[in-house]
């Protein structure tokens, strides 16, 4: 019976990895930053050397999902028991960290961790593997991102609206006043709004807000790294937050000098088997392109 049973599991496993190849091949392909065909073993292989890997994504995107599963299971699988891991969340805000702690501690259940964390509509369906793994393999789980609420104050009335804020709300923000972004990520923010952000006041303060996005999931990544020695940190964020390097990526070595990263950028396109020197070079060290058609996540 008992030697029925490990047949049986491991039939599963096999059918499970082989139903990921299959779509893999199928939906999408990596590279790195300049276009040679690459793999989810050289984006672990490299993970060694590095104390945080940023996997952006389109948030709709169901094959960048999985694989974000896939790259954390497998750098578990190769570093858990020499790296003390962690995976960080743009998806959670830091003033939910308590109890995102306390659901990895079960001390209370799944639906009162639902109800008070204010979690995406495809949380079930996208981040909830990942989060779930982190549990059963005891991972710090790091809500990264700056309150929306607050996030919404810097948007309408720019950033000196985050003045009157009292100490322990400013606890949940990176360290105020936060600092400016780089030339080149404000460059590719305008270009992405439609603008150029010359007398354009409404854009500006909404720019603000994105990087106050940016640096307070950077800070939540570096106080991580401070306390915990030898971290080996997954953050997954929207792409445009590491795209180029930049944005997230950058501000964590404002508060973290010296931190070791790698930007895996993923973004879904119609033509994914062709990668295209001018949109795609440098997105990150490594760009996957997946099926743009594939189902959305949600629409």
């Amino acid at each position: 019976m008992f030697k029925n049973s490990i047949i049986i599991i491991f039939i599963f496993l096999m059918t499970t990895i082989s139903n990921f190849a299959q779509s893999s091949q199928a939906g999408f392909q990596i590279y790195n930053s300049k276009g040679k065909s690459s793999s989810i073993s050289e984006i672990v292989a490299l993970a060694e050397k590095n104390d945080v890997i940023f996997l952006g994504e389109n948030h709709d995107d169901k094959i960048a999902h999985e694989l974000q599963f896939e790259i954390l299971k497998s750098v578990y699988e190769k570093f858990g028991e020499r790296r003390k891991m962690a995976l960080s969340l743009e998806m959670f805000e830091r003033d939910t960290q308590i109890v995102v702690d306390e659901y990895l501690q079960n001390l209370i259940t799944e639906k009162k961790f639902l109800d008070d964390t204010r979690p995406w509509n495809n949380y079930k369906s996208d981040y909830r593997p990942l989060l779930e793994f982190a549990k059963q393999n005891m991972l710090s789980v790091i809500a990264a991102n700056a309150p929306r609420r607050y996030i919404n104050m810097v948007s309408r009335n720019g950033r000196d609206a985050l003045i009157p804020l009292s100490p322990a709300a400013r606890t949940w923000l990176a360290p105020l006043p936060f600092g400016e972004s780089s030339k080149e990520y404000k460059e590719k923010f305008n270009r992405l709004m439609g603008g150029d952000g010359s007398e354009n006041h409404g854009l500006s303060k909404i720019f603000d807000s994105q990087t106050l996005w940016d640096a307070t999931m950077a800070f939540s990544i570096a106080e991580h790294l401070k306390k915990q020695k030898n971290a080996l940190i997954v953050h997954l964020n929207g792409s445009f937050h590491t795209e180029n390097r930049l944005g997230t990526a950058e501000q964590l070595l404002k508060y973290q000098p010296g931190a070791k990263f790698l930007v895996v950028t993923m973004r879904y396109e119609d033509n994914f088997k062709n990668f295209d020197k001018v949109r795609h070079e440098n997105l990150g060290d490594f760009v996957i392109l997946t099926d743009a058609k594939e189902p959305r996540s949600f629409k």
